[in-house]
């Protein structure tokens, strides 16, 4: 087998085997926000979690998938917590987040607004206390707020208990760190489970609605294993997904934006999450149900970091415990496209931070540097294809002899190879150039997904590399690349009908299934396709000097 070959084949099995190994799912480290005060230079660990066995069984804590009863709205009042970055609007009802919004970000519906992280009718954040058999739903119950300094609290009692908790917003992070009490009437610490209910649903501030709604999705950090996606469209209407503990962290996410609650340096892991799914209106599923169980402390108390703002790569991963992971990505394929995912994305931000150039152009450079990176193996490659052909008459000649002796042909055919430094392997060799460059275009489809340092980001005349191109002129100038990169490829080739026929039909579905995806992917591989024209224009010639030999 020649040296090129088992080069190339090495790398394949190295992407999809190895790589998961050299970047594995990060420890669950519980790393302060930016700004949060750190004792010493080390990082803070995670306390350990009381043993899941400690958690009743499940129909102990099962969710209520009825809406609860409201506050009338003369009782309950809002209280706003401003930052520079984000506004968060908070109910006296159960000290409930109603929305949150978001200052940087504007809406691309045409609407001149900001985006905000609002679900229009049911809260993004409320709390019920498991008690014994008792289930308090905080929402039914108007506390008393009162600020002091950064720190706003609501308090007053619930049912048979007496409540508080306190938001603190962490400036600069879209973090808000979340303490809660709860005691029971006699004062001493209450003993149960704090349910944290995540946002239902979440109002669209996108160009298209459509992929913003299949986009939602709940998303678990289930212990040491890698973090589980539930799009809402997972679940059938009244469908239970039961995730047990521990859980690291868990986040309700449209395609750009999210709600994150992740235990802090102080409280355990959370103990179980579960999700229902929500009635459909539509064939799109808009709605569900997700809960986080928290234990409550001896003292009667839990905390938690609430993150409340963008899908912000370099963000999310300043907040530790592998936060950044909090979009899987890849479905079945997540060990692989993950990893990959991530490197595409910290390559292009150490791009774009070091050239200070746009994505749109970054794309365009990343398209040229992947392509001249692949050169030395494409050319090897294109070559053993040139060689084949050159002996595929001698081997069919033998084929015809020695038809009727399978043991004569085998023996004629490999020292045909041998003569000419190759073996039987060498006819994939030439397949290497189609499928070396698909695990980045498979990590950069999924990056593009819900990215949102490409959302809004216009090049030329794409108002937003993150959308399909209204005129379809990317995706139609990457199928034109696409046949030409082949037609060349075909010049001076011996006849082959089936080769023919490909190079015209493939060019043709790629820009069919392209058409509709992100204008930025079709930028990327339509560069591509430019950056490998001269490389097979070499070749082709090279080729045509061969059969005159």
């Amino acid at each position: 087998m020649e040296r090129r070959t088992i080069v190339g084949l090495l790398l394949i099995v190295a992407v999809f085997l190895i790589t998961p190994r050299l970047f594995p799912t990060a420890r669950n480290a519980a790393v302060p926000p930016k700004g949060a005060k750190v004792t010493d230079s080390a990082t803070v660990s995670q306390p350990a979690a009381t043993p899941a066995t400690a958690l009743p069984p499940a129909a102990a804590v099962t969710i209520d998938t009825a809406a609860p009863a409201s506050v009338p709205a003369a009782t309950a009042t809002l209280v706003e917590l401003k930052d520079a970055l984000s506004t968060s609007v908070f109910s006296t009802a159960g000290a409930q987040l109603e929305r949150v919004d978001l200052h940087g970000y504007k809406a691309l519906d045409k609407t001149e607004r900001n985006v905000a992280l609002t679900s229009g009718t049911t809260p993004l954040l409320s709390y019920r206390l498991l008690t014994g058999a008792d289930t308090t739903v905080l929402s039914r119950y108007v506390l008393t707020a009162s600020t002091q300094g950064k720190v706003t609290t609501f308090e007053g009692p619930a049912g048979s208990n007496q409540v508080r908790i306190a938001y603190t917003i962490v400036p600069d992070s879209f973090v808000t760190r979340v303490a809660g009490t709860v005691s029971t009437s006699s004062g001493s610490a209450a003993s149960g489970y704090v349910l944290v209910d995540l946002p239902q649903t979440f109002r669209s501030f996108e160009a298209d609605t459509a992929a913003d709604q299949t986009a939602f999705a709940y998303a678990v950090k289930p212990g040491e294993r890698s973090a589980e996606g539930v799009p809402f469209g997972s679940l059938d209407p009244g469908e239970r997904k039961v995730i047990a503990g521990p859980v690291s962290w868990a986040v309700a996410k449209s395609k750009y934006f999210m709600l994150g609650v992740l235990p802090d340096s102080g409280s355990t892991q959370f103990a179980e999450a579960q999700m229902v799914g929500g009635a459909r209106t539509s064939r799109t599923a808009t709605r569900a149900q997700g809960t986080l169980v928290a234990r409550l402390s001896p003292q009667g108390t839990f905390s938690f970091d609430l993150y409340t703002g963008p899908q912000q790569y370099n963000r999310l991963r300043a907040l530790g415990r592998d936060f950044e992971n909090s979009n899987p990505y890849g479905g079945w394929m997540q060990g692989v496209v993950q990893p990959f995912a991530t490197i595409v994305m910290k390559t292009l931000l150490w791009m774009k931070s070091t050239l200070g150039w746009g994505y749109g152009w970054l794309l365009v450079l990343f398209g040229v540097i992947i392509r001249l990176a692949m050169w030395p193996l494409n050319q090897g490659a294109m070559r053993t294809t040139i060689k084949m052909q050159r002996i595929q008459p001698e081997l069919n000649a033998i084929q015809q002899k020695y038809k009727g002796d399978p043991q004569k042909l085998q023996t004629e055919m490999m020292r045909v190879y041998g003569e000419h430094n190759m073996s039987p392997f060498s006819a994939f060799a030439g397949c290497l150039p189609l499928f070396l460059p698909m695990p980045i275009l498979f990590a950069l489809f999924f990056v593009f997904q819900n990215t949102i340092e490409f959302r809004g980001v216009p090049f030329l005349w794409l108002a937003d590399i993150s959308l399909k191109d209204p005129f379809y002129i990317v995706p139609l100038l990457m199928g034109a690349s696409m046949f030409v990169l082949s037609w060349i490829g075909l010049r001076n080739s011996p006849p082959n009908p089936q080769a023919k026929m490909m190079a015209y039909v493939m060019p043709v579905m790629m820009t069919v299934l392209f058409a509709n995806w992100a204008s930025g992917l079709n930028l990327y591989y339509a560069v591509q396709n430019v950056a490998a024209l001269p490389q097979q224009w070499l070749i082709s010639n090279e080729r045509a000097k061969a059969g005159k030999k």
